[in-house]
């Protein structure tokens, strides 16, 4: 990490879920969900409570009611932790390491929802976090999963729930593949 910058921020660990995932959760089909980088827990215990089967991941040891939790570093060069699952919703949040965008969108089934929202470019006048290495390029979620059919893409400063420059998509995989 330079200048102490972390892809796990405060921030990923609010209690509350974040208002784009309440937005778009309701598209995903009630089944298995994947809280990715899940923190907290915030969004996982968010989408058990809406009746999903959820898996958390993390690298830090959660309890979290409801949910299947696996702990794993995501970034140390380990395989992928969920080998040839798929899940009909993927929740990615303030959370960035893009060599996971393939297998992110490798474990979306057919229908499945991708809801990921993380910080961008602009974002260091407000604080961490500012390194580059963890900050997305101006439509970099849009064309990292643009073999997705894009529901709803927001890119630029949000006030909620403090400053800061975000970027936000939601996609579904075709049902046919």
């Amino acid at each position: 990490m330079v200048n102490g910058d972390s892809p796990h921020l405060e921030a990923h660990d609010i209690a509350a879920p974040s208002a784009w995932v309440v937005r778009w959760a309701p598209l995903m089909t009630r089944g298995r969900v994947l809280d990715l980088a899940c923190g907290g827990g915030r969004h996982a215990r968010f989408l058990a409570g809406l009746g999903h089967e959820v898996t958390a991941v993390d690298r830090e040891p959660q309890s979290l009611p409801g949910a299947r939790f696996i702990r794993a570093d995501l970034e140390d060069g380990s395989p992928w932790p969920l080998p040839g699952e798929l899940f009909e919703g993927i929740v990615v949040a303030n959370y960035l390491h893009r060599p996971l965008f393939a297998p992110i969108a490798a474990a979306l089934a057919p229908g499945g929802v991708l809801i990921y929202e993380t910080f961008m470019l602009g974002n260091e006048r407000f604080g961490r976090p500012s390194n580059p290495a963890f900050l997305l390029a101006p439509g970099e979620l849009w064309t990292a999963f643009g073999g997705l059919h894009l529901i709803a893409f927001e890119q630029g400063l949000s006030l909620q729930p403090k400053p800061a420059v975000m970027q936000r998509l939601c996609a579904r995989r075709a049902r046919n593949g």
